[in-house]
């Protein structure tokens, strides 16, 4: 019974959402396509105002993989890691995963099809993959794109989060498999 409930409830949630919404501001008295064109306008207008941090982002990753730096730390962060339960296989991935989301995805793509889906490291950069944030790229692209200079705590804040979701995935990955 819970089942058909919830298989219902998750059909209906999102076309239920998109006529309710619009329904309720017009009941309000709100103008709802002029606002809904008012806020796509603001949207594209950022969108346009992010492109510069995005190109700059990624061409500072490219040009790390490039120069050979990331393969060092890499090569020199692995047996260090290693010690403490974290397969090696699976460092590209933590070092990759605050810069940028694709290159993780592609990183953790590259590791379940080699190590498969079920394997520790699969199943550990799986949980990586989930547990942690893209932070160098949110904060130069959303903190660039509506000029705000002074980052103050939110670096710092968010990289302890990142280590924090490292961590737990390793540890977590341990307990349970």
């Amino acid at each position: 019974m819970s089942s058909v409930l919830i298989d219902t409830i998750s059909i209906w949630a999102i076309p239920f959402l998109i006529g309710f919404i619009p329904l309720f501001g017009w009941l309000r008295g709100v103008k709802v396509y002029e606002t809904f064109v008012e806020g796509a306008q603001e949207g594209f207008n950022m969108a346009i105002r992010m492109i510069p941090f995005l190109v700059g982002i990624l061409v500072a990753l490219n040009i790390f993989q490039a120069s050979g730096a990331f393969d060092a730390v890499i090569h020199l962060l692995a047996p260090i890691l290693g010690k403490v339960g974290v397969p090696a296989a699976v460092v590209p991935l933590i070092l990759v995963r605050p810069l940028s989301g694709g290159a993780a995805l592609g990183v953790t793509t590259g590791l379940l099809q080699h190590y498969g889906p079920d394997s520790f490291v699969g199943r550990v950069a799986s949980t990586l993959q989930g547990s942690t944030d893209t932070t160098f790229y949110v904060i130069t692209l959303y903190f660039g794109s509506i000029a705000v200079r002074q980052t103050r705590y939110a670096l710092p804040v968010a990289l302890i989060g990142d280590l924090a979701g490292f961590v737990a995935a390793i540890v977590i990955c341990h307990l349970l498999f």
